[in-house]
């Protein structure tokens, strides 16, 4: 089995803690600085995948250029946890009603959706078969990065505490630009 690389995107416009970016941020000066910085990557890439979501996507692009490694694709299976718009944009301190009653019930109630959000058992499961294409597109191309978002990439590295695995991946540190091995247990 080749080796499958997670890397979270660099740093985009308008990022501050606890806050729902919109999906179209795009990389900072900085952002591409961090990118810039992670070089060289773990020996032995072959090709890269990213999310669709523009700050992967040009963390992507901007690793291709300076590798020359190929980016073989672009799948939504790499997209971060789908926020609920009623949050994008806003801090907690803003969170509506309906939101905050959400974030209280979620673990308890992981297929429970607020509006137009993923859920958590939508996320879970979405992960394992990002985790099935990893591991195919991998066998095709040898060595892979896999350039995404930190709760996706927390809940992949995770995925064998279920749902629960947001949990995790929320509370675990995962800084611009770090690449980490995916476990071989958990594709």
């Amino acid at each position: 089995m080749a080796d499958i690389w997670l890397m979270r995107h660099g740093a985009y416009e308008g990022h501050r803690p606890g806050y729902h970016a919109p999906h179209e941020a795009a990389l900072t000066v900085e952002g591409r600085a961090q990118v810039r910085r992670s070089l060289p990557l773990p020996k032995g890439i072959t090709a890269m995948v990213t999310s669709p979501i523009p700050r992967a996507r040009q963390t992507a692009t901007l690793l291709s250029h300076l590798t020359g490694l190929p980016i073989v694709a672009t799948s939504g299976l790499l997209a971060e946890w789908r926020a609920p718009s009623i949050v994008l944009g806003r801090t907690a301190a803003t969170y509506p009603p309906a939101y905050r009653a959400w974030r209280a019930r979620r673990l308890a109630n992981p297929s429970l959706r607020c509006e137009d959000g993923e859920s958590l058992t939508e996320l879970h499961t979405r992960a394992r078969h990002c985790a099935a294409f990893l591991r195919h597109t991998a066998g095709r191309h040898g060595p892979l990065l896999a350039v995404s978002h930190t709760l996706l990439l927390g809940v992949l590295t995770h995925l064998p505490e279920g749902p629960a695995a947001f949990a995790t991946a929320a509370k675990t540190p995962w800084q611009f630009a770090e690449v980490r091995l995916l476990p071989a247990t958990d594709v």
